[in-house]
């Protein structure tokens, strides 16, 4: 609501030729953000947040909210709707029943087996979008595009080869009809959306006048990247609203994945450890600044610098996002599901590394003695992760760090990637041993102090 829905509402504002466009909002899980946007026809807030102030407007291209659980049948048949030109994709890496290491489907995923036993009721976007494909073909429609909005490393790509993967063990002409007809643009969106507070709820009210239960708080800083690889040139004008339509999204992509969501993931375990609740807070303590610094330096050479971008200021402007004592971004938020996001925010890195992994390794070595469920001051916290009881087992399995990291490097479906990498693997036990001595926040002293990447 913070991103799709805001250039998609600023097409609208632009007058005729424009304004045909409107989404329909799905929830594949839970009634309550269609709850509080119904009663007031799914219009909704959106505070933005800046070093220059904070304003706030009403954003009116949601036109309905729809829980899928309630009724399956009726979203499947909306998508299979030939009105519906684009459908695109906020659920979350794990959302998508990808094995993220391998980039293949999770064919023993209970949502997916579910789906391909009971196509007509699926559960799983994968499911709802198959159902509605197959519907679109039966009736001679042409296909929808599906555009992945998700922090994954060429998401179309992925979700082309799930969906394709998917749809063949259904029917393998609807497969190849797939295949031939649809597209699955790659996109890279980059803007900080922090979990709704109520004072945000309350600041939207002081600024607007309207009481909004739904209301969205953001930074003022956005972009959207967009493969501009559409059935039949079939979408709205974004670029109108200042998104970028490009041939190659991918080094856009890399660069946002691997310093912006690389450095986030960095801060939320090590800062979580070290007794930091928000981002701007971390940002505060200079050996997490220097940290920060010393993570790009290993990142950076990994990259194809998109044309026309300018690096350093890109660098710059992310430290001054973060400390942004507006957005009030908590760790512990950006933490959860770190054996979706670690493949590909970190270890991804390591696998093209050309400037060294150590820094990386202590990002590394942060999420594993996060996902032993206890604070930094002893206190037990609910890791929330779809792996969350396999991890919490395995990174308690012993006190030894060594053991403790050699457990976790064992689970392929994360560590795969750099199952050979011994040098990068002693790395992380070094860390992980001065986080079991000394604390997470020490260690980061120490290892910026020592300056080796």
């Amino acid at each position: 609501r913070a991103h799709q829905a805001l250039y998609t509402e600023d097409v609208l504002g632009m007058g005729p030729g424009n304004d045909g466009w409107g989404i329909t909002a799905v929830s594949l899980r839970r009634p309550d953000m269609r709850d509080l946007m119904k009663p007031h026809d799914c219009l909704f807030t959106l505070v933005e947040r800046g070093a220059d102030g904070v304003t706030a407007r009403v954003v009116g291209s949601v036109l309905d909210v729809l829980v899928a659980p309630e009724d399956p049948g009726k979203v499947v048949d909306l998508m299979a709707d030939a009105s519906v030109k684009v459908v695109t994709l906020t659920i979350t890496e794990k959302g998508y029943a990808c094995n993220l290491a391998t980039k293949s489907l999770i064919e023993d995923h209970p949502d997916v087996l579910h789906d391909l036993a009971n196509p007509g009721t699926p559960k799983s976007a994968l499911g709802f979008m198959v159902a509605a494909l197959a519907k679109r073909k039966a009736a001679g429609l042409r296909p929808f595009s599906v555009l992945s909005c998700d922090n994954m490393p060429s998401n179309g790509k992925l979700v082309r080869g799930l969906v394709t993967s998917y749809a063949g063990k259904i029917d393998k002409e609807l497969r190849e009809w797939i295949e031939a007809e649809g597209r699955f643009p790659c996109s890279m969106v980059d803007r900080i959306v922090p979990a709704v507070t109520p004072d945000d709820i309350q600041q939207a009210q002081d600024l607007s006048g309207l009481h909004d239960g739904g209301a969205v708080a953001t930074e003022k800083f956005k972009q959207w990247v967009i493969q501009d690889w559409f059935v039949d040139d079939q979408r709205p004008p974004w670029d109108k609203a200042g998104a970028l339509l490009v041939e190659d999204v991918e080094p856009f992509e890399s660069m946002k994945l691997r310093m912006l969501n690389g450095t986030h993931s960095t801060f939320a375990y090590s800062g979580y450890l070290s007794g930091f609740k928000y981002i701007y807070q971390v940002m505060e303590e200079e050996a997490m600044v220097a940290l920060m610094s010393m993570l790009l330096e290993e990142v950076l050479p990994t990259l194809s610098v998109p044309a026309g971008i300018d690096l350093a200021g890109y660098q710059a402007a992310l430290a001054e996002r973060f400390r942004n004592p507006h957005i009030k971004h908590q760790t512990y938020q950006i933490a959860m599901d770190g054996s979706q996001k670690l493949p590909q925010r970190i270890l991804s890195v390591v696998q093209e590394a050309k400037a060294g992994t150590n820094t990386l390794a202590l990002a590394a070595a942060g999420w594993m003695r996060y996902v032993r469920g206890v604070d930094g001051e002893g206190s037990e916290f609910r890791l929330q992760d779809p792996l969350a009881d396999t991890l919490k087992k395995t990174a308690n399995s012993s006190d030894n760090p060594a053991e403790v990291a050699a457990a976790l490097f064992g689970i392929q479906s994360i560590f795969g990637g750099v199952a050979s990498n011994t040098e990068f693997q002693q790395q992380v036990v070094v860390h992980l041993e001065q986080i079991f001595e000394i604390g997470m926040l020490e260690t980061v002293k120490r290892h910026v102090n020592t300056g080796q990447n």
